[in-house]
């Protein structure tokens, strides 16, 4: 069945109405009709099995035939720190943790970011532009909920943020003795950061501020990896260590 998110309060009692862009999709590109089940998530991890009941020009009712727990959620929660990329690199990034379950992404300003954004209104078109990229990814992936996709902040924001996790690791290239997989089965974290910087990485004096805030350096491995792979190789290892990919 066809999956698309409603906001909480679009759900009244049995019935659940749909707007904007979902409508035209649900009539006009995939051709639904008045008695075609669809499944509604609401966003916050729950599923609504429903069947189309009406049909009009902006809107859509639907019947709640049955609801349930996302199965698409994993047990852990899990925030990336992405240090921001050049051209449509955070695009990839975003759409492929968001698949892999990432709860939340904070794109961070730091020495080597290359990009920079001139404005409030410069920062909003793209956390925009991202939170629409976490929405479609979420829905094609089955998840119960749409990653949020902060606004940028600076890497001394970001790392007070990451304060109140059970776990904060940042890989780093100049790590060689503690890799990713032995901080991970030695920590049965609820809650894990991970800091990823952008094109060159991390200065040493970031990586050093970073660990004066808690986080644990680590490698990934003999290989260097792209900022676009790092952050999914990163989360990836965090779904199977934590049992999260059955």
């Amino acid at each position: 069945m066809h999956r698309f998110f409603v906001k909480r309060q679009s759900i009244l009692k049995d019935r659940i109405t749909l707007s904007g862009e979902d409508v035209q999709h649900i009539s006009k590109v995939l051709r639904l009709k008045c008695g075609d089940r669809i499944v509604l998530c609401d966003g916050e991890g729950t599923d609504y099995i429903a069947v189309i009941e009406s049909m009009a020009k902006d809107s859509i009712g639907a019947i709640i035939l049955e609801k349930e727990a996302a199965k698409g959620e994993p047990d852990i929660d899990t925030v990336l720190y992405q240090g921001i990329p050049k051209s449509a690199k955070m695009d990839v990034i975003i759409q492929k943790c968001t698949e892999m379950g990432i709860k939340r992404i904070v794109p961070v300003l730091t020495s080597r970011t290359v990009v920079r954004l001139e404005s409030e209104k410069d920062e909003r078109k793209k956390a925009e532009r991202w939170a629409k990229i976490a929405e479609e990814a979420a829905k094609q992936s089955g998840r119960g909920i749409i990653p949020v996709i902060g606004m940028p902040v600076t890497l001394d924001q970001a790392l007070r943020s990451a304060a109140g996790l059970d776990l904060v690791i940042i890989p780093y290239e100049l790590e060689t003795s503690l890799p990713v997989k032995e901080v991970l089965s030695k920590n049965k974290a609820g809650s894990i950061g991970f800091f990823i910087g952008p094109e060159g990485g991390f200065e040493p004096v970031e990586v050093e501020k970073a660990k004066e805030m808690g986080a644990v350096p680590v490698t990934l491995g003999r290989r260097i990896l792209r900022t676009e792979t790092a952050g999914i190789a990163v989360l990836t290892s965090i779904m199977y260590e934590y049992d999260q990919m059955k």
